[in-house]
């Protein structure tokens, strides 16, 4: 794997819209669930799950993974438009708006405002013009004048049989005349090599799984559309093969289940350490982890056989 699929594998695996959700209609899981990017976190490097997960602590926003969020943003709104008004221009024309929109959350404007005696790396206008070409790729790779997407950015999930509860956000569904599903999602990176490409369908294949289990029916199509070399990777699931993920995840749960009763988190280091926020945190940069938090574990609805403060 490449330094840049690297940096975009860490990027994707931060950028988890299930665990970020926090309007009035849309709240954060009701009861711990597992998501694509937390399942790889954890398969990843437990520890990496425990804090942003069970600690949840800070990490630092990147211009890669807002320039990611920039231009979801402009293909999500560009199905707004009437099929014949989905133009290069009209999409274009969608950037300003949304980055005027995104530059309000926290920490995004100072990742544009050089410290003090440090170079600019790359000027805002440069940036927004890649967010602009990665747009003007996507028209390259599909025709949205003939497309009417059946949901965008929506929440899918499902509580399995052993009361896993399943929670993801797709890019894009559609749903041809016959009910066949096509499930797209957007990736600003490039497409990795062959031999990544299973770890690349991990979360459409979580996508797929929840949306057989909901609807009865399996996607005939997971399609990742990767803007930045403007290629497209696609995969046929069948019935057997969602099965045999489905206890894939049983699997994860279950050793996240352990992990968290005990508290014990180990770390694994690998080339992924280079791009993480909590070194600082991790044994294996001579670090301490903060104590476990089991009162807001507790709280949130994992069983843990450590002592949890009442107070009252």
């Amino acid at each position: 794997m490449t330094t840049t699929e690297l940096a975009m594998d860490v990027t994707d695996l931060a950028a988890d819209p299930a665990d970020q959700r926090t309007t009035a209609a849309d709240t954060t899981p009701r009861r711990p669930s597992l998501s694509p990017s937390r399942a790889a976190d954890f398969k990843t490097c437990p520890l990496l799950y425990r804090f942003r997960t069970i600690d949840r602590l800070p990490e630092r926003k990147s211009r890669a993974a807002v320039r990611g969020t920039l231009v979801h943003a402009v293909l999500e709104r560009l199905y707004d438009l009437p099929p014949a008004e989905r133009t290069v221009a009209a999409a274009r024309e969608l950037v300003e708006p949304a980055w005027a929109e995104l530059r309000e959350e926290a920490g995004v404007a100072e990742l544009f405002e050089p410290a003090e005696g440090e170079p600019v790396a790359e000027s805002l206008e440069s940036w927004l013009a890649s967010a602009g070409t990665l747009v003007e790729t996507y028209f390259r790779l599909e025709d949205p004048t003939r497309i009417q997407p059946h949901g965008r950015e929506e929440l899918v999930e499902v509580t399995l049989p052993d009361g896993l509860l399943l929670r993801g956000y797709v890019d894009r569904l559609d749903v041809a005349r016959n009910g066949a599903l096509r499930v797209v999602d957007y990736k600003t990176g490039g497409m990795p090599r062959e031999a990544f490409e299973a770890k690349a369908l991990f979360q459409m294949k979580f996508y797929a799984l929840v949306l057989w289990r909901t609807r009865g029916v399996v996607a005939a199509q997971l399609k990742l559309i990767y803007l930045k070399d403007g290629d497209v990777l696609t995969y046929a699931p069948d019935e057997a093969e969602l099965l045999r993920f489905e206890r894939t995840l049983q699997a994860i749960w279950a050793a996240i289940g352990k992990a968290v009763e005990t508290g014990d988190f180990r770390p694994n280091r690998s080339r992924l350490c280079s791009w993480c926020d909590h070194q600082a945190f991790c044994p294996s940069f001579g670090g301490t982890p903060p104590p476990f938090p089991a009162e807001a574990a507790a709280a949130a609805g994992w069983r843990t056989t450590l002592p949890v403060e009442v107070v009252g």
